[in-house]
């Protein structure tokens, strides 16, 4: 164990984690929060996140500890604008680098923070538009490549372009833009198509 623990520290060490640092923390978003800028690469400056209304989800403010106006952090919205929002920092993308993918990394750090004695996360997840099967993912991508985004494969992964397409997709459709591949995306999207183009999962 301690050889695990020792190697997995020095991983991390490398991949940039800052001691003393927060990986992040749970927000509350104002009314009409644009869900487009939510994404793990979409980095801005704390003090911009201020400056557009965002407060810790218990109402204290971003800046605290050892952070500063100027650094760097994303929005998550891992079960869209309904569900509960993320500030991520350095620290968060050094989870992500030890196994690429967000919510392997949000629940390592959550985790983490309910071993320090933290409590759940505050807003719900939402019940109302379910996640995925990898065949509907497939499916889903499969639809956003017949529609012209260069996505990549059609491998049920979830990732940044994907994302970035579906929010298009969403957009024109008058869903929220929050780049989450949930049943209600899925189901617009096949209806776009005429039957005889539909697209098999």
């Amino acid at each position: 164990p301690g050889d695990a623990l020792a190697s997995a520290a020095r991983y991390l060490q490398d991949a940039g984690w800052r001691r003393g640092q927060s990986w992040g923390f749970e927000v509350a978003l104002p009314k009409g929060f644009d869900a487009a800028l939510a994404g793990r690469r979409q980095k801005r400056p704390l003090g911009e996140w201020m400056r557009r209304g965002i407060t810790r989800v218990d109402g204290r403010p971003l800046i605290e500890d050892a952070l500063a106006h100027d650094t760097p952090a994303a929005m998550l919205l891992p079960a869209g604008g309904e569900g509960p929002a993320f500030i991520v920092l350095r620290n968060f993308d050094a989870l992500y680098r030890y196994n690429a993918a967000e919510s392997y990394a949000l629940a390592i750090a959550h985790l983490a923070d309910r071993l320090r004695g933290a409590g759940t996360f505050t807003t719900a997840w939402p019940t109302d538009d379910p996640g995925l099967s990898r065949a509907e993912r497939r499916e889903l991508q499969q639809v956003l490549l017949a529609r012209g985004h260069d996505i990549g494969e059609a491998d049920g992964m979830i990732g940044s372009r994907s994302r970035a397409a579906l929010q298009i997709e969403q957009a024109a459709l008058g869903l929220p833009a929050d780049g989450r591949a949930g049943r209600r995306s899925l189901e617009a999207l096949r209806r776009l198509a005429p039957a005889s183009e539909k697209i098999e999962p």
